[in-house]
């Protein structure tokens, strides 16, 4: 029996767009025939009837079929949209869509269900976290901290505060969350960074269960493009520790980055809760036909290159891309409201690099509903496990911001991009820092990707063990007689 080449491209066609079942009845009928147009030349024995055909057309298909059914039993239970934002088919990590809607973790690498423990420093506990929380003389306003781009420093810990996953025993924690607000203290000038650097030894030195293993199961949250460089001597305590973070590069004026991408998490940033609350935002979207530019940035210049590219490409195209020249003060500020309609105003929201890759440009852009397009080259992302950004977003190299970039948004058909923004919607869930009672929220991203991080033996240079399981220092002291303060490497 031959094949015909032309029906095997058929058949490959085919594979990739419709499911292998149906495939393969096309392609078992499509033999069959191909076997009727050659069998005189090839039938030298007992002819094939009809009977002989239908037979070995269903031994096929049900053999298939339970091949297929045995090897992918357990991703049957999900979603396998084939354009799916979410990674189904180039890798065993799936998103999936079982959990009401919204977006579930997979299973491989994460487990069925969460059930990570996390310990919270109470700030009474030790010594210095006050500090690191209110300033030195107590008088940061936490609530100001909790607003703004920064807001997660705070955000993160009041959500595991009142998170199910919070233990009060710390023998038996996965994780220790470490609360310190040092970006708002530090801005409001509550203390310098020597005095962050200072007041962070000191409080390390206190924490037997971070010398046990050397900081790796112990989180920090470092909520702006300078990460953790506002503790200068990070490096050196925090090297092995678990950061949260938004920038996964460095910012202009750090000649190195404090992300590592195998030990931290990259988190969204914190956008305005009146754009995220359930319910009416503060702005909604506007239809794709009632928006006046093809795209825009809506940001300071801060003298930086790419952006400045930008804002002279606008003078030149004034009717495709709307790019002010905003200033940090009025009259060239746009306020919170005026921002978000200005923002909605367009198809695409370009995400130039400020002082470091990251933007909160970026997550605002999917509550309006314009496709980002990102200018940053050494950007992160988050949840980059399991979210496919080629059907959400565009990246675009930064050195070539000029009209070619604008003659190529241009050529993209509306249809493609309402299906980018509508892709774009199943994932904006994920850039809330919404309470646990919320079935898809930034926070049930973290917590899976911590929990991909949960070890069940701590160890470090300065911890031994005997043979009963004892944990021991240099001086053979047992775990629970440890006293701080403890010497740091």
């Amino acid at each position: 029996m031959t094949i015909d080449k032309p029906f095997i491209n058929s058949y490959i066609l085919c594979s990739s767009s419709f499911p292998s079942i149906a495939c393969l009845i096309w392609f078992s009928m499509g033999t069959l025939n191909s076997y009727h147009r050659t069998k005189r030349i090839w039938n030298h024995g007992t002819p094939c009837t009809n009977t002989h055909q239908i037979g070995a057309l269903l031994l096929i298909v049900a053999t298939l079929f339970i091949n297929r059914l045995w090897d992918h039993l357990p991703s049957a239970l999900h979603n396998n949209t084939q354009c799916s934002i979410f990674n189904h088919d180039r890798s065993p990590r799936k998103l999936a869509h079982s959990n009401g809607g919204y977006p579930s973790w997979p299973e491989r690498g994460y487990g069925s269900h969460l059930s990570l423990k996390i310990y919270v420093y109470d700030e009474n506990e030790i010594d210095g976290l006050k500090p690191l929380m209110y300033g030195k003389e107590g008088v940061v306003d936490v609530d100001i901290c909790y607003q703004g781009q920064w807001g997660t420093q705070v955000k993160i810990h009041r959500l595991l505060l009142n998170s199910r996953f919070r233990t009060r025993k710390k023998e038996e924690a996965d994780f220790f969350f470490v609360p310190a607000y040092v970006k708002c203290v530090h801005m409001m000038e509550a203390l310098t960074e020597e005095e962050i650097n200072q007041t962070y030894v000191e409080v390390l030195s206190q924490m037997p269960y971070f010398r046990r293993s050397g900081g790796r199961d112990h989180i920090f949250v470092f909520p702006s493009g300078n990460g953790a460089h506002f503790f200068t001597s990070w490096k050196t305590f925090l090297n092995r520790s678990i950061f949260l973070t938004p920038e996964g590069d460095r910012t202009d004026n750090k000649n190195s980055s404090s992300f590592h991408t195998w030990k931290d998490i990259i988190i969204p940033g914190n956008v305005h809760d009146e754009m995220t609350k359930n319910g009416a935002a503060l702005v909604e979207p506007l239809p794709l036909s009632k928006r006046n530019y093809l795209a825009n940035y809506l940001g300071r210049a801060q003298g930086l290159k790419g952006r400045l590219q930008l804002l002279e490409l606008a003078r030149q195209y004034p009717d495709k891309l709307e790019a002010p020249d905003l200033k940090h003060d009025p009259p060239d500020k746009l306020f919170k409201l005026e921002y978000f309609e200005h923002l909605r105003n367009a198809k695409f929201c370009l995400i130039p690099r400020g002082l470091s890759s990251w933007t909160l440009r970026f997550y605002e852009s999917f509550f309006v509903e314009c496709v980002p397009v990102i200018i940053s080259d050494q950007i992160e992302l988050p949840f980059q496990n399991v979210i496919d950004y080629t059907q959400i977003t565009i990246k675009w190299p930064a050195t070539r911001i000029g009209p070619q970039l604008l003659e190529y948004l241009e050529s993209i058909p509306d249809e493609v991009i309402m299906g980018m923004i509508a892709r774009g919607r199943q994932v904006k869930c994920l850039w809330t820092y919404a309470p646990e009672s919320e079935p898809c929220s930034a926070m049930h991203g973290i917590l899976w990707e911590l929990q991909r991080k949960v070890r069940v033996f701590h160890q470090s240079a300065e911890t031994f063990w005997l043979h009963n399981g004892t944990i021991v220092n240099r001086d053979l002291v047992e775990f629970h007689n440890w006293k701080p303060p403890m010497p740091l490497p």
